[in-house]
């Protein structure tokens, strides 16, 4: 596969396996739309873009994925959890736990060490609190993509390490455009996307595809 194809066909496979559930969905949709906020923030108000990165879009996301989305045996994939979670390119709901336990950890450290063993200055007030806590969080997002890249680059190539990054990073334009009617059909009672006319482009590589589908 070349590098449009694999992004394709991580993101199908990220969606028709995570994404079932409406409220997720819903979710991702609100998650996404501030991580473009985030975004816009980062070259000007770079604490402030971390706040609304974590706070709000990440918290949303996550959410979604704890709490609303199923954890029994996929019918439409005909799939275990826990084959799911064990070829999820990404982060797994194991892999979030520690990262979302470093992120929780971050304002008791710079509690106990303000100088962060002195990376930073201590902060004098609550607000120079908040904007260090703000900053070391920015430096872990961007730190937890550039693990995992590197960490795919030995595990299945650098194409996809490279694909995986960039489908992390565009997320939330894609979600956008994938989930904006999930709400409409939340109002109407529907509970779960069945995945039957979700996606109109095929993956290129169907037989493998079908082949990981099978636990």
């Amino acid at each position: 596969m070349n590098f449009r194809e694999e992004l394709q066909k991580q993101r199908w496979d990220d969606h028709r396996f995570y994404h079932h559930n409406r409220i997720n969905q819903s979710l991702h949709l609100l998650s996404a739309c501030c991580f473009l906020i985030s975004y816009g923030l980062v070259f000007y108000y770079p604490a402030a873009a971390a706040l609304v990165g974590w706070l709000l879009a990440m918290t949303l996301r996550q959410t979604g994925h704890f709490f609303f989305e199923p954890k029994t045996y996929d019918e439409v994939n005909k799939a275990t959890h826990d084959y799911k979670e064990s070829i999820k390119v990404g982060y797994n709901l194991n892999r979030k736990v520690v990262l979302l336990s470093i992120w929780a950890a971050t304002p008791l450290v710079l509690y106990l060490r303000p100088d962060l063993f002195g990376l930073f200055a201590p902060a004098t007030d609550l607000m120079g609190f908040i904007t260090n806590t703000a900053l070391v969080w920015l430096y872990i997002g961007l730190g937890a993509v550039l693990f995992r890249t590197v960490h795919l680059f030995k595990l299945m190539g650098v194409q996809s390490g490279l694909v995986w990054m960039t489908k992390i990073l565009t997320d939330p334009f894609h979600d956008i455009k994938i989930y904006k009617n999930a709400p409409i059909h939340l109002f109407r009672g529907e509970m779960y996307d069945t995945m039957d006319d979700w996606y109109q482009e095929v993956p290129a590589d169907q037989s493998e595809l079908e082949a990981r589908t099978t636990p």
